[in-house]
């Protein structure tokens, strides 16, 4: 393994040793100073993400998740903000009893120590990231998309100027070089210095990982997001639903793929929801029942037939797919089949139905009568969140400051030792 991956890892694990015994007011303080850094920077964060946008190209899908401006900025700050209002979890004591053996005990939160997080695109997500580290006592090592290099690198190192002057190490928060690809390899089998890596991003960037890390990972990321329609759904509501869960923002994680509706409905319903869908745009890849219904009311040059491959597939964009089922049973098994484990909802007046889905389903978060667009640190009050995890070991759903949390039995005695 090379020295730079090495020595970056020893830095951070030292770091971490340090960090893991700051007070929270001064995490919090840390907090403030990197949102009043970023203030006072904004026109150069704004100059090195318009290089990092160019250099992509502005017409690139993903274009969205990269772009910076002063509103996302200001975003940014309030997300750095309400950390800092969020309770800190260290030293939180889970449960507490005295034994029958005289010893006081206590489970007690505790930082997990230095987290590798891998990540794509989205720039804000390095400041967000960084702050739950922080206000859980972590150091972190950053693997940001090659894309955002530059904005990256530059609120990075606000992150460490403000780590300096309030007499902590710059190793706390460190950026892996993107130009060395290499050494993305070597920081999954940093075991001896790394304890947990999380991957936040698509299904190929998830897969890399799981395939070659020997330190422990928790997945987050890739979205293969549902919204069935039932048939006693009302039909209005859904369709704006849909139109939200599709459309507000495609290019995350949990925006809606395929739009899974009963039969029996497909000729009211298709219809409402295709002059919704239509406005923004939206590439559909219909289902021969479906497309039958949509070709006298879709654009035709937005309407295409769709292939096995184009359903279990996160699209990241402003195109779905649509299935329709004779009943909830095989909407049910349907999904079941395709999801990624991420956020899935039906639309029903059945409330049975509701419970039966809600029980079924294996997801992270699983919805009735909303979009699945809510999934987010922000929107379940949890402050910033570091991914959405879709497996079910140490976190699952949206990821704050608890799940970057390990724990500590305590225990404490008048000098007894065991008989």
């Amino acid at each position: 393994m090379s020295n730079s991956m090495l020595t970056m890892g020893k830095h951070a694990k030292d770091a971490s040793r340090l960090f893991s015994q700051a007070s929270t007011n001064k995490k919090n303080s840390i907090l403030k100073t990197i949102a009043s850094l970023i203030r006072l920077n904004e026109k150069a964060i704004l100059r090195a993400n318009r290089r990092d946008v160019l250099r992509q190209g502005e017409n690139h899908p993903l274009s969205d998740r990269l772009m910076l401006n002063s509103k996302r900025l200001k975003e940014i700050r309030e997300s750095l903000l309400a950390v800092v209002k969020l309770s800190d979890p260290i030293g939180e004591v889970i449960e507490k009893r005295r034994q029958s053996n005289g010893l006081d005990i206590s489970l007690v939160r505790s930082p997990i120590g230095v987290l590798g997080i891998i990540y794509e695109s989205r720039p804000n997500a390095t400041v967000e990231i960084s702050s739950l580290a922080l206000k859980s006592g972590n150091a972190i090592i950053l693997k940001g998309g090659k894309d955002a290099d530059s904005t990256n690198k530059l609120l990075v190192l606000l992150i460490q100027r403000a780590l300096v002057k309030h007499g902590f190490s710059k190793y706390t928060v460190q950026l892996l070089d993107t130009s060395q690809k290499s050494l993305i390899a070597k920081l999954l089998r940093l075991n001896k210095y790394v304890d947990v890596i999380i991957p936040r991003g698509g299904r190929k960037l998830i897969n890399f990982v799981r395939d070659n890390a020997s330190v422990p990972i928790i997945e987050t990321g890739a979205g293969v997001c549902h919204t069935y329609v039932e048939k006693t759904a009302n039909l209005k509501k859904a369709a704006k639903i849909v139109e939200n869960a599709k459309t507000q923002r495609p290019t995350v994680c949990n925006a809606l793929d395929t739009l899974v509706l009963d039969q029996s409905i497909a000729n009211e319903f298709l219809p409402a929801v295709a002059r919704r869908l239509s406005k923004h745009k939206v590439v559909i890849k219909a289902d021969p029942s479906s497309y039958k219904t949509l070709k006298s009311y879709y654009p035709e040059k937005l309407l295409k037939h769709a292939s096995k491959n184009d359903f279990g597939k996160e699209y990241l964009s402003l195109k779905m797919s649509v299935k329709t089922v004779k009943n909830a049973s095989e909407a049910f098994n349907f999904i079941q089949k395709n999801t990624s484990g991420h956020s899935e909802a039906i639309l029903t007046r059945n409330e049975k139905l509701g419970k039966q889905f809600l029980q079924i389903i294996d997801a992270a978060t699983v919805y009735v009568n909303t979009s699945t667009r809510f999934t987010d640190g922000f929107q379940f009050g949890l402050g910033a969140e570091v991914g959405i995890s879709t497996q079910k070991l140490h976190a699952r759903g949206p990821m704050g400051l608890r799940e970057l949390t390990s724990n500590k039995w305590i225990v404490r005695s008048n000098w007894k030792s065991r008989k």
